[in-house]
C-alpha cells in the first residue's frame, strides 16, 4: 500500500491509500478519486515528505502518545472543574431543566447514572463524559 498526499483543484488537501502507483493512475483516469471536502474529481498528487524510520521504537512512540492523551485529558478535566458549576447527583435534572428552558443555561458538570445519561441523550440533551486521566481514579466531589 502507498499513501499519497492529494490536492484538488480548489486547493483542498487530503490523503488516500492505493495498492500501488498504477492503481492511483487508473482510479484517477476513471474519475474515482474525489476530494472529500468538495467532491471534485480534479485531483493531483501533492508534494509529500517520505516517511523515514528512525531508531525510535514503536513502544516509545506509544508511550509518548499515551502521555500526550493523558495530558490532554487532564487539561480538559481541569478546565471543566475550574470553569463549570458542579451540581453533583442533580446533574440529570439540571441538564434537562436547562434544555427545556426551565433553568438558565450555564456550564455544569456532575454525576449521572448510565440510565440517566441514556435518557438525556434520547431526549436530545447534549451531554458528554468528563475524562478521567489515565492512571487516576475518579475523586468524589462535594457541593459547596
Amino acid at each position: 500500500m502507498i499513501r499519497y498526499a492529494l490536492k484538488c483543484e480548489h486547493a483542498h488537501e487530503f490523503e488516500a491509500w492505493f495498492s500501488n502507483s498504477a492503481a492511483f493512475d487508473e482510479q484517477k483516469a476513471r474519475a474515482l478519486v474525489e476530494c472529500p471536502h468538495c467532491g471534485s474529481a480534479h485531483v493531483e498528487k501533492a508534494i509529500m515528505a517520505p516517511m523515514v524510520r528512525t531508531s525510535e521504537t514503536a513502544e516509545n512512540r506509544h508511550a509518548d502518545m499515551r502521555k500526550a492523551v493523558a495530558e490532554a485529558m487532564y487539561k480538559v478535566r481541569s478546565h471543566v472543574e475550574q470553569n463549570f458549576d458542579y451540581v453533583g447527583e442533580g446533574f440529570a435534572r439540571e441538564a434537562r431543566d436547562m434544555h427545556e428552558g426551565l433553568a438558565p443555561e450555564r456550564p455544569i458538570y456532575g454525576e449521572a447514572s448510565r440510565d440517566e445519561v441514556r435518557e438525556l441523550i434520547d431526549e436530545g440533551v447534549p451531554v458528554a463524559p468528563l475524562p478521567i486521566p489515565i492512571g487516576e481514579k475518579p475523586k468524589p466531589k462535594t457541593l459547596n
